[in-house]
């Protein structure tokens, strides 16, 4: 009886042994011929069940494995049970030509070697060419608009995609380096044309490129990845064979089609980078084609008077450069003494003329008198560097003079009687009567001398008590008795209340009548009139660019952000020791 277990066991153990020899690992491609840039699909198939994976270290030369799958099965038919492992692999060729796939490791097997022919009519990447009329669904075309640009000017790169089926996440990128920048150019277009029968939308988009030094320069071409359908390719599920033999091919598969990954990769762009000349002095460096620099003034005339503004609108383009580039206009435009400056936020702008990058910059200036006269802005020159012509270039606009008149509703006050050239008998506050009449007479004047004198004295008194009233208060300690509008302005911890509301709200006009409020509370003795004034009064680094630029949004009417302002009156300033002591004296230009 033993044995026959023994004799039984054994027999086992050699049908065992048999089986595993016959174990064999096949592999198989979906297609053997593909265009670069499209995906092929690689079959692993092992009989029996087993946990380990396939060695794919040797396709990592040839290939870029962007995706697997896999699976197991067990079939029994006719009492008889078999198993199998399946492992897919997505790859995308790396290069032209035919590529061998070489014997893979799966345990203790090796898959035959394979062969796959990279390229011909298919799916193309190229540089700077349309598609040819034989090409497959999806190409992709990349074009520079110049090869040898100078150091930081702007190069447009022209991405276009020939797209003839169906495609679904789609994605195009280009990404840069420390040598070059890169920033998309506006939005893509699209458009459609039609090539032997089939119709293609040509979807194109454009990169600026801005090198960063000199020399040459290499940069990977530009990237897109999607899902095609491929109406012609078998369903993932279909590609093995046991499903196929227990359920027959999906036929909703054969409806809808699949979807394939698709990755076309442009040329590496070459650009030969030109360094700055030396003939080239300007301050700012700016590389262009053509460069123009234009102004305009609001208002463009009439007269102009102390403290109204003069707004000075100046449009700069360079093609061949960013807007970004282009230099602060305020730096260049130097103020004659008597004029303060505003400048407001610059825009910037970029588009393409012909082909080529138009970069634009748009600033306006705020310019206020503070007193009348005669002023003249100088010439405002700004060098560039024509790139057509290889020669040092100027952009000037010509000097203009102003003529500033005193301000509106200010009256000129009347200036006091002369003492200097009258008697002193006749000299303010010395008048005596008979003053007018000679000693002799005064004793025999008739009435009517005396009533004339009379109204003279009047007449005088009355000239004494104007002339008093034109004449600067006493400065005491004592503070001055509070006008209507005084006594209308809010205390200084409502005031600095209602404007944190302002400046929530970006109001400049409230910010600016509460602070007001607040400095008329603070200082009761001599309220300042105006920010600037508020400004030197508080003496602090922290709150003089949010006062300015709160003066400068209520003079030119540009757009005003409270937060800094706000931020700086969060906590009430305090007096200093020096304000505390001695008396103010008001400042005779605020």
């Amino acid at each position: 009886m033993k044995r026959t277990i023994h004799r039984m066991a054994a027999a086992l153990f050699a049908s065992g042994m048999c089986l595993s020899a016959l174990a064999t690992v096949t592999a198989s491609l979906d297609r053997t011929h593909v265009a670069l840039g499209e995906t092929v699909r690689l079959l692993m198939q092992s009989d029996g069940s087993t946990d380990q994976q396939p060695d794919i270290g040797p396709l990592q030369q040839d290939f870029e494995v962007l995706g697997s799958s896999r699976g197991s099965s067990t079939q029994i038919i006719n009492g008889h049970m078999s198993s199998q492992t399946q492992v897919t692999l997505v790859l995308a060729p790396r290069r032209e030509g035919t590529i061998q796939i070489p014997p893979l490791q799966w345990g203790a097997e090796q898959s035959a070697a394979l062969a796959l022919t990279v390229g011909g009519n298919g799916n193309a990447a190229r540089q700077g060419a349309d598609p040819p009329a034989d090409a497959a669904p999806v190409s992709m075309t990349a074009t520079l608009d110049q090869k040898h640009p100078y150091v930081q000017s702007a190069v447009v790169l022209t991405v276009r995609l020939h797209v003839g089926t169906q495609i679904t996440q789609a994605s195009l990128d280009l990404q840069g380096s420390s040598d070059v920048f890169v920033k998309q150019l506006g939005k893509d277009t699209q458009t459609s044309e039609s090539r032997n029968g089939r119709v293609y939308q040509v979807i194109e988009r454009q990169y600026v490129l801005v090198p960063q030094r000199s020399g040459q320069i290499s940069l990977k071409g530009p990237m897109f990845e999607a899902q095609v359908r491929d109406t012609g390719a078998i369903d993932p599920s279909d590609l093995n064979s046991f499903f196929n033999n227990a359920f027959g091919p999906s036929p909703l598969s054969r409806l809808m089609g699949t979807m394939r990954p698709l990755r076309l990769s442009a040329s590496a762009i070459e650009v030969n980078v030109l360094p700055r000349p030396a003939a080239a002095t300007g301050t700012n460096w700016l590389p262009a084609q053509q460069v123009t620099l234009e102004e305009s003034w609001r208002p463009d005339k009439g007269a102009l008077h102390v403290g109204e503004p003069l707004t000075r609108h100046l449009h700069l383009t360079a093609l061949g450069m960013t807007g970004a580039q282009l230099p602060d206009l305020s730096k260049l435009m130097p103020a004659p003494d008597g004029i303060k400056m505003y400048p407001d936020q610059a825009k910037t702008d970029d588009s393409t003329r012909a082909g080529t990058l138009l970069g634009s910059r748009d600033q306006d200036i705020a310019l206020i008198a503070g007193k009348p006269g005669h002023y003249e802005l100088p010439t405002m020159r700004l060098f560039w560097w024509d790139t057509t012509s290889n020669v040092q270039r100027e952009a000037d606009l010509p000097a203009r003079t102003l003529d500033i008149l005193p301000a509106t509703g200010d009256q000129v006050a009347a200036a006091p009687p002369p003492t200097e050239n009258l008697p002193a008998s006749l000299a303010p506050g010395q008048a005596q009567p008979g003053a007018f009449l000679p000693p002799a007479m005064a004793a025999h004047a008739p009435p009517w001398q005396w009533i004339s004198v009379a109204f003279a004295l009047l007449w005088l008194g009355t000239l004494l008590a104007w002339w008093r009233s034109r004449q600067p208060e006493p400065l005491t300690q004592s503070a001055p008795p509070a006008s209507p509008a005084l006594a209308a302005r809010l205390p200084a911890g409502k005031a600095l209340s209602a404007l944190q509301h302002a400046c929530r709200d970006n109001d400049p006009q409230a910010a600016r009548r509460h602070l007001l409020d607040w400095a008329a509370s603070f200082w009761p003795q001599s309220p300042p009139c105006g920010l600037h004034a508020i400004a030197l009064r508080l003496a602090d680094a922290r709150f003089t660019e949010p006062l300015q630029q709160l003066d400068r949004a209520c003079y030119t009417g540009a757009a005003w952000h409270g937060d800094s302002l706000a931020q700086a009156f969060a906590a009430p300033p305090g007096k200093t020791p020096s304000e505390k002591t001695k008396p103010v004296i008001p400042d005779l230009y605020e």
